[in-house]
């Protein structure tokens, strides 16, 4: 069992200033798998400080610096990339497979990007006599979710590293381990002393004592838009910068001139990807009614291919969900989608045959849903894909941006027919016949989704602010 019961602050590893310590659940297994500390005001304090101390200097290194340190911090990762995927498999029941071949990749591949984003950035605008910079914010809060543990660190710790900002991450306590190693990497890396600093905690506790401290300049925040509003609320007195990635209910269009067996295939594969545990994930596929009965036959059976189990296993291609708070959820909906009326296609209440312990959710597709259904309406969070037929375009249009959230968006046909629809989807990604983007596009969200952009070079301007400064070449 990992016993991870120090934070990391000012360069050392430090014993928290009250001990309290909290079990990690291995979600296939539902024993404890690890130990960790919770943190407190006086851990964040100390933190702050540090980083408040550290800015003064870091802040004014330069370009050539910053970016050797990055390459250093790209050297160590590949070092522990398999310790981290292991501790991602352990601690949110990610399969071997997309532990190694996704999530603990995400890490590697924002260092590796923000070292080439720094190397052309232009962090100054010439205009005549006068000239605007572009400057490190400041001291940044950063709060990280679970589910994709290492990307959501890597996609702020990185760019904040990259344009001379100091830091305070709080990761998930659900899920810390992942977040431990990376602090490992950062260490023997280099990172200056009180640049990065890590404490664990939860959110009433820890998230709300970063968002309000004076000396924090910005917080940047990934998780429930429930907690991001909070973030928000506390952070407001002191008028700090808040960006936020937030929760999703994405739209998937399958247009009548797509090839129904790919679209369909291609957006169930999705929607059960990582235990549909990602905000983008395309959780209601909107169908031409004339086509629904076909689009069912093909999502049942493709949902019959996915293989859950033990994510050690490598024939297993789905996992458990994150936690029991996390079942007990998203078995709630399942059965509000059928005392609602929806129809079930396949799976459903319960855990799947055969499995009897661990957090395992059977991957369950609903159809013949409206929109105004809850399981259209609510972030599920899990493997549950909820059909909706549409009669026209313009009606499939109106359902995919009737939601709260616009995070992403997925339109399947022509392709010239499919960029005319994704032009009206309010969506921060739009992702056309199954396409992704590389940690070079932008990521993040309209309406309650969010606000900010995260990766690549966009991801930079949240952590950067703009100075003018006039009759500079005078």
């Amino acid at each position: 069992m990992r016993e991870y019961t120090k934070f990391y602050i000012n360069g050392e590893w430090v014993e928290p200033a009250k001990p309290q310590t909290l079990d990690v659940i291995n979600p296939a297994t539902e024993e404890v798998c690890a130990v960790i500390s919770m943190g407190s005001e006086e851990d964040v304090d100390r933190a702050v400080a540090a980083a408040r101390a550290a800015f003064e200097s870091y802040s004014q290194t330069s370009r050539e610096e910053r970016l050797a340190l990055l390459e250093s911090c790209i050297e160590v990762y590949q070092k522990y990339y398999n310790d981290i995927a292991e501790a991602i498999r352990e601690e949110m029941g990610a399969p071997q497979k997309l532990a190694a071949g996704a999530q603990a990749y995400c890490g590697l591949g924002h260092l590796k990007q923000a070292a080439a984003v720094l190397k052309t950035f232009e962090f100054e605008e010439d205009l005549g006599d006068h000239r605007v910079f572009k400057e490190p914010i400041g001291v940044c809060g950063l709060i990280t979710p679970w589910n994709w543990p290492v990307n959501q660190i890597g996609c702020k710790v990185a760019p904040a590293l990259a344009v001379g900002c100091t830091m305070v991450l709080k990761p998930s306590e659900v899920a810390p381990l992942s977040a431990y190693l990376w602090t490992q990497v950062m260490h023997e890396a280099g990172v200056p002393a009180g640049v990065f600093n890590m404490i664990n905690g939860d959110g009433p506790v820890v998230g709300t004592a970063l968002s309000k401290h004076p000396d924090v300049d910005m917080m940047s925040f990934t998780g429930s838009t429930r907690a991001g509003t909070l973030v928000a609320q506390n952070a407001a007195p002191t008028v700090k910068r808040v960006t936020q990635e937030l929760g999703g209910k994405s739209p998937n269009i399958i247009l009548d001139d797509a090839n129904l067996e790919e679209a369909v295939t291609a957006g169930v594969m999705h929607m059960f990807n990582n235990t549909g545990q990602s905000c983008n994930a395309p959780s209601r596929m909107l169908v031409p009614a004339g086509k629904l009965a076909e689009a069912e036959a093909i999502a049942a059976r493709v949902a019959a291919s996915v293989v859950v189990g033990d994510p050690a296993d490598e024939g297993t291609t789905m996992g458990p969900v994150v936690s029991e708070v996390q079942f007990n959820k998203i078995q709630g909906l399942i059965q509000k989608g059928i005392e609602e009326g929806a129809r079930l296609v396949c799976g459903g209440p319960g855990r799947p045959e055969g499995l009897e312990k661990g957090y395992f959710v059977r991957p369950t597709v609903f159809s013949g849903a409206n929109n105004n259904m809850t399981i259209a309406r609510e972030e599920i969070f899990g493997p549950v894909l909820t059909m909706i037929p549409y009669e026209t375009e313009e009606e499939a249009i109106r359902i995919a941006n009737d939601t709260p959230y616009g995070l992403a968006g997925y339109v399947s046909g022509e392709l010239s027919h499919a960029r005319k629809v994704a032009a009206r989807i309010r969506a921060g990604n739009v992702h056309l016949n199954g396409a992704s983007g590389g940690f070079d596009v932008p990521f993040g969200g309209y309406k309650q989704s969010g606000n900010g952009r995260e990766w690549g070079h966009h991801g930079f301007t949240d952590f950067l602010e703009i100075k003018a400064v006039e009759g500079y070449g005078t």
